[in-house]
């Protein structure tokens, strides 16, 4: 038994090194789309105002951005997955991979916009709290993601084409920049959306288009001519309407501890990306999984075989050095831009070890939804990616919140 422990040492070890262009790509990728989940930390850090004045915004924030990872990351995922099975060419014609999925991309951002704006404001009168109006919402939730969608597509569009001909790891490298640009677009385009309901003769109109575009968009997801999208869109309809219902409660966890987090609004830097990149960690390990449960790598079982547990092996790596950097660059960007936080050892420390209590949390979910969705003869690209981002979420916020507050920063409310 004594022995076995350092067999199975040499034989990690030497996975890892087989992987070490993996292993330099993901962690690039990661620490890339950290910095950019920093914007939208800043962003929030810096809009508390806002958020005051328009109360039922913050809920509505995790959901909109939680939204653009679960689109864009399981277009990275079938991206990725066409490309491991030779399948993916880089043409726009209608018949392409590449078409389709900026179809679907179209068409469920404006759908599942206004069914975020619906869901925020029911949530804001179950949990008793306050909250504009439906059209205010509509508003902000529809312009803020469709602009926000409109960079992420074209990014996530151009990084399939770099990494095809440059032969990088589509798994690796698309879900952490997706959902990172998921955060960085978002919430600065939601807040810029927020000047257009001040002027409310502006918002009347735009709120009525906005309903009719998302009513147009739901009805042409199932319309198109193309089989292939009509799938895709029928497969991911069950998610687009289930998971945001995590982001929301994640939403409505962070207006009801807002004051606390308006005390110290240095959290609120660190938040979006922690649960960017908790996410982003689930999705590298369901993306890879997915693909090998494609090609026949692993099978659906139960137990995880080899190749599955060194998957995970990758993302307990990724994931301390990630939450490491997260906390020390939260509190270098709080004390460079003034904002208030708890102390060094406090952010650092509890950003480190609520790393450590998602990192389990996100490689069970992840292995059990690849393993469900391909066990139920469903595509895991359109199902565990979307899940496991909008799970981390919520996972994400909670856990920041509960070892910040058992640590000493009076955010419990």
């Amino acid at each position: 038994m004594a022995m076995a422990f350092p067999r199975r040492a040499r034989r990690l070890w030497r996975y890892w090194r087989a992987e070490r262009r993996t292993l330099r790509q993901g962690l690039v990728a990661l620490l890339l789309s950290t910095c950019a989940s920093f914007v939208a930390g800043l962003t929030l850090g810096h809009i508390t105002h806002t958020l005051t004045l328009l109360p039922g915004l913050l809920i509505l924030i995790p959901a909109a951005a939680g939204m653009r990872g679960t689109i864009f990351g399981a277009i990275g995922a079938r991206l990725g997955t066409s490309s491991h099975a030779g399948l993916f060419e880089a043409t726009f014609e209608r018949s392409g991979v590449l078409y389709h999925n900026v179809y679907v991309a179209v068409v469920t951002t404006f759908a599942s916009s206004l069914w975020l704006a619906v869901l925020a404001k029911l949530a804001a009168a179950a949990f008793g709290q306050a909250s504009i109006s439906i059209w205010d919402l509509v508003t902000i939730s529809v312009v803020g993601g469709a602009l926000g969608s409109a960079v992420i597509l074209v990014v996530t569009l151009g990084l399939s084409l770099l990494s095809y001909r440059r032969g990088y790891d589509l798994d690796a490298v698309s879900t952490p920049m997706v959902t990172a640009l998921g955060d960085m677009t978002t919430i600065p385009t939601l807040f810029l959306a927020t000047f257009l309901v001040r002027i409310e003769v502006l918002n009347a109109i735009l709120a009525g288009l906005c309903l009719i575009a998302c009513l147009y968009a739901a009805v042409r997801a199932y319309a198109a001519d193309q089989e292939a999208v009509r799938r895709i869109v029928t497969e991911m309809t069950t998610v687009i309407l289930l998971t945001p219902i995590l982001d929301i409660a994640a939403g409505a966890l962070m207006q009801a501890r807002q004051p606390g987090l308006t005390a110290f609004p240095g959290i609120l830097i660190l938040i979006p990306p922690f649960v960017s990149q908790a996410g982003a960690l689930g999705g590298i390990l369901s993306s890879r999984l997915s693909s090998k449960l494609q090609v026949g790598v692993i099978t659906p079982r139960g137990l995880p075989e080899a190749p599955a547990l060194v998957d995970a092996s990758l993302v307990v790596v990724f994931g301390v050095v990630i939450f490491a950097f997260i906390g020390a660059a939260a509190v270098g960007l709080s004390d460079l831009t003034g904002l208030a936080h708890p102390g060094p050892g406090i952010m650092i420390g509890g950003t480190l070890v609520s790393g450590l209590v998602a990192i389990p949390i996100t490689i069970v979910v992840g292995y059990y939804l690849a393993i469900l969705t391909a066990r139920f003869g469903l595509d895991p690209d359109n199902h565990s990616v979307p899940i496991i981002t909008s799970v981390m979420d919520l996972t994400g916020v909670a856990s920041v919140i509960f070892v910040m507050s058992v640590l000493g920063a009076a955010i419990h409310g």
